[in-house]
């Protein structure tokens, strides 16, 4: 792929069951993504769909139709994870829904901003409460009425997609390690092993070496496959299946990766992780933890460091920087999402250092940073707003883990660090704009920091995760909270 290519992206669907998400996508796209036998059979989607969309500028986009009904909510964030935008549907003669509002906390727990929501039914149904209801639930995105029917606003949601595909990120980076969460695998005869899934980052090709864990087993892709096609090369953002040699369908099933060989992800049953502002847990709960297509239960507890560990039952394979999503067991119910900011708590005493003051001891002094870390935490207070990329500091991830213990690095999104420092200048700064300004957008703050759009988007996103600031549309705006907190002082 060129790197001056438009990054492809996957669109996933999202909303409650019967309010027309696989009607809209045979639509849109002229594929039926119901596939199972018993979903023909009960006019309900039981797993996971794709099909490929064009939109009007002539981009194509990986879509992924996931099940609307509660007991498939677990199938709903399998199928979220990796995934660029959304479509949320809300139909014209129910509005907001239970499970409209689980799947957008599940949209939200995994850091996925930007979408469109279509009022479905809006040829049986005035659509005027749903898309009151939906406005309030989604604020500042496009909201278009639709009929799969007749056709109504079909055109209007196309282009609606259209405008929030390029705002995206325009590029994706080729240096990555590859990494794909399967979401299927099946045997093709005469072929053989094949697995499916978004490929969350880097690219693969034919002929690569890959690993497929937990079992560490080395393969070899022998075809790549885009939507029935075999291509040479896949990128990050796009539905991919592989056809592996090495590997038996019984080795494989859905919660496994395919990575680079060199692939530092962890298998674990302990990680560390911030949770959104809001999620309503306490010390000891038991939550469901569900990352990439694999979930666990899992214990919780809170760490000194305001951090959460969480205890799995089962082993996640994860990196720090991951999106995940807790939902409670029982009422089962999304709370809210989170950033993995260890995969080994416990070989760094995460674990040991949980809630139990000791007033009467001083606090453990932090190790003295070797020559290597201090050199990499002057290099990172030097670049300021446009530091190097962890993928260019692969070789120096033991330095990174103790300047982030010793509090003087910051991880900002999945592929950054930045000194803290310079974290708390550029903060300084946002909200001095916004003391003055009502909002700030992306260009504004990319110009005011004089750095490019992709450091500026990540300082963003790290702000509205972080609960300082809350989109709106292209706009960012002070958190209430923070708003008043800062009149308090004053």
């Amino acid at each position: 792929m060129d790197p001056a290519d438009p990054r492809p992206l996957t669109l996933g669907t999202a909303g409650h069951v019967d309010h027309g998400k696989t009607t809209l996508v045979r639509a849109l796209t002229g594929t039926d993504t119901d596939r199972l036998p018993e979903e023909k059979q009960r006019g309900l989607s039981i797993d996971l769909g794709y099909a490929l969309l064009e939109l009007p500028s002539g981009r194509r986009l990986s879509l992924v139709d996931v099940p609307g009904h509660q007991r498939f909510v677990r199938t709903m964030v399998a199928g979220a994870t990796g995934i660029d935008l959304f479509l949320i549907t809300v139909a014209a003669d129910d509005g907001v829904m239970p499970q409209t509002r689980e799947h957008a906390r599940v949209l939200a727990g995994l850091g996925i901003e930007r979408g469109v929501a279509a009022i479905t039914k809006a040829d049986a149904a005035e659509p005027t409460r749903a898309l009151a209801e939906t406005a309030a639930l989604m604020p500042g995105i496009d909201i278009v009425p639709v009929s799969a029917r007749t056709g109504l606003g079909l055109g209007d949601l196309l282009a609606a997609l259209d405008r929030v595909a390029s705002g995206l990120p325009a590029t994706c980076s080729a240096g990555e390690e590859a990494r794909l969460h399967v979401d299927r695998s099946f045997t093709i005869n005469g072929a053989g092993t094949v697995v499916t899934g978004t490929l969350w980052s880097g690219q693969v090709a034919r002929g690569d070496n890959v690993a497929l864990l937990p079992q560490g087993v080395s393969c070899r892709v022998r075809a790549v496959h885009l939507h029935g096609q075999e291509v040479q090369t896949a990128a990050a953002g796009q539905r991919v299946a592989l056809n592996l040699v090495g590997v038996s369908r019984n080795d494989v099933s859905r919660g496994d990766v395919v990575a680079s060989p060199a692939t530092d992800m962890k298998d674990t049953r302990c990680l560390a992780a911030e949770l959104e502002p809001g999620v309503e847990i306490e010390s000891g709960d038991r939550v469901q933890v569900h990352h990439g297509t694999r979930e666990s239960a899992a214990r919780v507890r809170r760490l000194p460091t305001g951090g959460w560990q969480l205890r799995l039952e089962r082993p996640l394979l994860a990196a720090a920087g991951d999106r995940l999503v807790v939902r409670r067991i029982a009422p089962p119910e999304t709370l809210g999402g989170g950033v993995i900011t260890d995969t080994e708590p416990e070989a760094r005493g995460d674990a040991r250092r949980e809630e139990r003051p000791q007033p009467a001891a001083p606090p453990p002094r932090p190790e003295p940073l070797s020559p290597r870390a201090l050199e990499l935490e002057q290099s990172l207070r030097q670049a300021g707003a446009e530091p190097p990329l962890d993928s260019e500091l692969a070789h120096m991830q033991d330095e990174l883990a103790a300047l982030r213990e010793a509090g003087r690095a910051v991880r900002v999104g999945p592929r950054l660090h930045f000194h803290a420092d310079a974290l708390a200048s550029i903060e300084a700064q946002l909200t001095g704009h916004l003391a003055e300004h009502p909002s700030i957008t992306l260009a504004e703050l990319r110009d005011q920091l004089h750095t490019s759009r992709k450091f500026a988007q990540a300082l963003l996103e790290h702000f509205n995760g972080a609960g300082l600031t809350r989109r709106l549309g292209d706009e960012h705006v002070l958190r209430r909270r923070h708003t008043e907190r800062t009149a308090e002082k004053a």
